[in-house]
């Protein structure tokens, strides 16, 4: 009996790339050309998805690859600021008590 590793296989953009260009070509389902090459069903059909979406023809609302980069970028930022504000008002909080002593 073979047991499923818990841990996600990570894929090179070129190889979502040929997968969904593979289904958009094929003729198969999403699911055959998923069976063909190895990966899932689901990730396939998510890389097709998102791949509609960076092409303008996703769903309303939907984020494409790069506004979804932008936004990792931004969060990360903001949370070095936040860490960057904690800080300064700790050392702010210190200078202040060791000026009235």
């Amino acid at each position: 009996m073979s047991k499923k590793s818990n841990t996600s296989k990570r894929y090179t953009a070129e190889f979502k790339r040929d997968a969904v260009a593979l289904v958009y070509s094929s003729g198969k389902t999403v699911t055959e050309v998923a069976r063909d090459i190895g990966v899932s069903a689901e990730g396939l059909r998510n890389w097709v998805n998102q791949d509609k979406t960076d092409r303008g023809q996703g769903p309303a609302g939907a984020l494409t690859t790069a506004e979804r980069e932008e936004l990792v970028r931004l969060r990360r930022k903001v949370r070095e600021m936040e860490q960057t504000i904690e800080v300064l008002g700790k050392a702010t909080a210190f200078f202040a008590n060791h000026k009235t002593k």
